[in-house]
């Protein structure tokens, strides 16, 4: 699955200034909600409660926070590069300054699955990580992005 698929590339943020992964989540459902029409809330109490059953902080300052949404149609996702890391709990312990919010149907098991590889690939890659990183304005985000669904990105 490419990420161009479910990424909403006019939602992603460059810069986002959050204290603490709960404030990350409630920014995250604030850009979110009002573009896939959910309440903001019910976003912020699927983050929270997938949470609960393991970290989503993937590791080398990456999070991949995720959750099934009652109501939606698709696969829906945006990235946000932190104006600073926050401590995220993450597996590997290291703050977290790129999360990656993927929401899907409840029955989209098998392509939430393929989103959440499409994601994992690119956060496995350093020089990727290093790009999104170094982009300081969502056009530059969404070439980095784009990039990596070339066929001959690595």
């Amino acid at each position: 699955m490419q990420l161009s698929t479910f990424l909403d590339f006019d939602a992603n943020r460059p810069a986002l200034a959050v204290a603490n992964k709960r404030a990350l989540f409630q920014s995250l459902a604030q850009i979110a909600g009002p573009r896939l029409q959910i309440d903001q809330s019910e976003l912020v109490t699927a983050l929270v409660d997938r949470e609960r059953l393991g970290p989503t902080g993937f590791g080398n300052g990456v999070a991949i926070p995720h959750g099934k949404i009652a109501g939606l149609r698709r696969i829906y996702g945006l990235v946000a590069h932190l104006a600073e890391p926050i401590d995220y709990k993450a597996i590997d312990g290291a703050p977290v300054d790129l999360a990656f919010l993927l929401l899907s149907p409840p029955d989209a098991g098998a392509d939430h699955l393929k989103a959440l590889a499409a994601i994992s690939r690119v956060v496995r890659h350093a020089p990727t990580l290093e790009k999104l990183r170094g982009a300081r304005s969502r056009d530059a985000l969404t070439a980095v992005l784009m990039g990596v669904d070339e066929p001959h990105a690595a």
